[in-house]
């Protein structure tokens, strides 16, 4: 019998298996609109960048990026993308519930569209505060409560969803340089597509 983790890589390999990507190829709106608050050339990890066009873009800006997804079939597409642009980027293939993310290893941790059950969630991140150097970066954008039952993309699971009052208190001792849960226009790829509601959170680690 097929454990959880085994049947959430299976969906997600399926997904990235196909020949298009499946949220496009460019990078997320937020993430280029604060990227700027990462140390230029940092070493950067993407949390659950599934094909890599985050990872791959923040490679383009110079960062040292690595990137981890529990699909094979994404990290293998990162690969080609990275390879297609030019650029190196580290790609790890594991499940977030064991994967070591270090201890103060990390300039920027990016975390774009990464649904998780909240426990799990609540775990990787304060493992992501441990793993920030003194005055790295987490740049944090997930669907909300309040997507649920709109059909432009995300989780059909409400614990899957996000409240901004909630992860404000997942990364703790973080200073907030910015914070947003409200409705924006999400197009990418196939799967995000239409006005969403969302939870944003830049935050420092002093």
């Amino acid at each position: 019998m097929s454990s959880p983790t085994d049947k959430l890589a299976d969906f997600w390999n399926q997904r990235y298996g196909k020949e298009e990507f499946a949220y496009g190829v460019e990078p997320n709106d937020f993430l280029v609109e604060f990227a700027h608050q990462l140390k230029p050339s940092g070493s950067v990890l993407c949390l659950a960048d599934g094909e890599g066009r985050n990872g791959v873009w923040l490679a383009m800006q110079g960062h040292a990026v690595t990137s981890v997804d529990i699909a094979a079939e994404g990290m293998a597409k990162a690969g080609r993308l990275a390879a297609a642009q030019g650029v190196d980027v580290v790609t790890r293939v594991a499940d977030l519930a064991s994967f070591d993310l270090g201890v103060a290893r990390w300039d920027g941790i990016v975390s774009i569209f990464m649904h998780l059950p909240s426990k799990l969630r609540r775990d990787v991140f304060a493992r992501s505060v441990a793993a920030l150097r003194p005055g790295g970066v987490v740049l944090f954008e997930a669907y909300a409560k309040g997507q649920l039952g709109r059909g432009t993309g995300g989780p059909p699971e409400v614990d899957l969803l996000v409240a901004l009052a909630d992860v404000e208190q997942e990364f703790p001792g973080c200073r907030i340089l910015h914070a947003f849960c409200g409705l924006r226009d999400v197009n990418e790829g196939r799967h995000h597509n239409g006005i969403g509601e969302v939870v944003q959170l830049v935050l420092q680690k002093p």
